[in-house]
């Protein structure tokens, strides 16, 4: 694959202004919104809406399993690689074209689930809910595609953080806002102008560029030597570097802990007597503000001290910051516990995740950028759509005290796996 020179963020010192007039970060900040946005919608507010409605928890739990679309991506990640945007949109290039195909029909789910009925018809709304997270997790792959290919290297942090803080703003939107909204306009009502939002998705892709990358795939050798350009070439270059597999294993168990806290909270403040405007307000903007903050302060100790000491330091305080968790479960009802406990693992999730994506992004070759991108997104949130899928059993068996001890350690291995490869194994250089 060939890199066509930068001509923005390549420009001569001199000549390069405030980063913040650089469109392609506003673009960034657009396509963060528009990935965000479907996520709650199969997460967080689908299992609200479905506590209300009186789901068991352990089938509150299975809803984990919802988002396997994320985890599977790496599946179809190749197509989107290789394969020219259908519907006649390759004309949009190979990123605009297949994200002018996937935005409408993102748009069409969140429609289905908005007029389906939780209460009399769970099944139609997790259905819906599915085939919102296969989209979405198909939007993701070409949108991480865009960003790496579209910004040089040392640009990645900055639009990194353009990315969160659109997708936090769009959580915002699509779980706090949809439950405020379902008090006076019911759930059909609130889940209605996200379908609207996800459609104006187009005009996003319709402004930005296509990357300035070409693809250079086998033109002779049939469907065999496609599919080994395609699949396994980039599995291949990234499954045979020293220390790759430790490294998928570290992926895939950061994320353990948060998974089996995340999965249950709907249900926990619930029990804990915190009705929809508590926990409207609770994962509204004191959740965002913390995590926009927490995110640049990760940013800003990945700069100072270095990608490794800080991937150590922010994943053990994120685990650490667990333990308001708790701290809460012994304080049933106390509006300020909670808001504390979100503001701190808020914050300390945003710490932890700007050193984690940076990490990602530099494992990734450019010549395989949706596929390696998509692999490994797609381990990270594995324990989510594993482990997390029982969350509902264990919080039954244990309480929720000890479930929240368990999961405070859940993380504990990731980081020691970490402390290993880092040892043996030092991120290398994007090739």
């Amino acid at each position: 694959m060939n890199r066509v020179p930068d001509a923005g963020l390549a420009a001569p010192a001199g000549q390069r202004g405030n980063v913040l007039a650089d469109r392609r970060l506003w673009l960034m900040l657009a396509f963060g919104f528009l990935s965000g946005l479907p996520l709650a919608l199969s997460g967080f507010t689908l299992r609200q809406w479905l506590t209300e409605s009186h789901v068991s928890l352990a089938a509150l739990g299975l809803t984990a399993n919802i988002g396997l679309s994320y985890t599977l991506k790496f599946l179809w990640a190749p197509v989107l690689d290789h394969a020219p945007a259908p519907f006649g949109l390759s004309r949009f290039g190979r990123r605009r074209g297949w994200l002018l195909a996937v935005q409408p029909l993102l748009a069409l789910a969140c429609l289905g689930m908005a007029m389906s009925d939780a209460a009399t018809a769970p099944a139609v709304t997790v259905a819906a809910a599915g085939l919102i997270a296969f989209l979405s997790a198909t939007q993701d792959i070409a949108i991480d595609a865009w960003r790496i290919e579209t910004f040089p290297e040392r640009a990645q942090g900055a639009a990194n953080a353009a990315y969160v803080w659109g997708y936090r703003v769009a959580m915002l939107v699509s779980g706090a806002g949809v439950i405020s909204m379902a008090g006076p306009l019911g759930w059909h009502g609130a889940l209605l102008p996200v379908a609207v939002l996800l459609g104006l998705g187009m005009f996003v892709t319709l402004a930005a560029r296509e990357p300035g990358v070409t693809i250079v795939t086998q033109a002779a050798g049939g469907m065999m030597a496609r599919l080994r350009t395609a699949v396994v070439e980039p599995l291949r270059e990234f499954l045979t570097r020293p220390g790759a597999w430790a490294i998928l294993g570290y992926v895939a168990l950061f994320k353990l802990g948060e998974a089996m806290a995340g999965v249950m909270l709907a249900p926990f403040y619930h029990d804990l007597g915190f009705n929809r405007a508590a926990v409207a307000a609770a994962v509204g903007p004191f959740s965002l503000i913390a995590t926009i903050a927490g995110y640049a302060t990760g940013a800003w100790i990945v700069a100072r001290i270095g990608l490794q000491r800080a991937l150590i330091i922010t994943g053990f305080f994120q685990m650490a910051a667990m333990a308001m968790y708790v701290w809460l479960a012994a304080s049933a009802g106390n509006h300020a516990v909670l808001y504390s406990t979100v503001v701190v693992e808020a914050f300390a999730e945003g710490v932890a995740d700007a050193a984690f994506l940076t990490y990602l992004s530099g494992l990734c070759s450019l010549s395989h950028t949706a596929t390696q991108f998509a692999l490994l997104t797609s381990v990270a949130p594995l324990a989510l759509r594993t482990v997390g899928g029982f969350s509902g059993f264990f919080a039954q068996a244990l309480g929720w005290t000890n479930f929240y001890i368990v999961a405070m350690f859940a993380s504990l291995p990731a980081m020691l796996l970490m402390l290993f490869i880092l040892t043996r194994y030092p991120p290398r250089a994007r090739a």
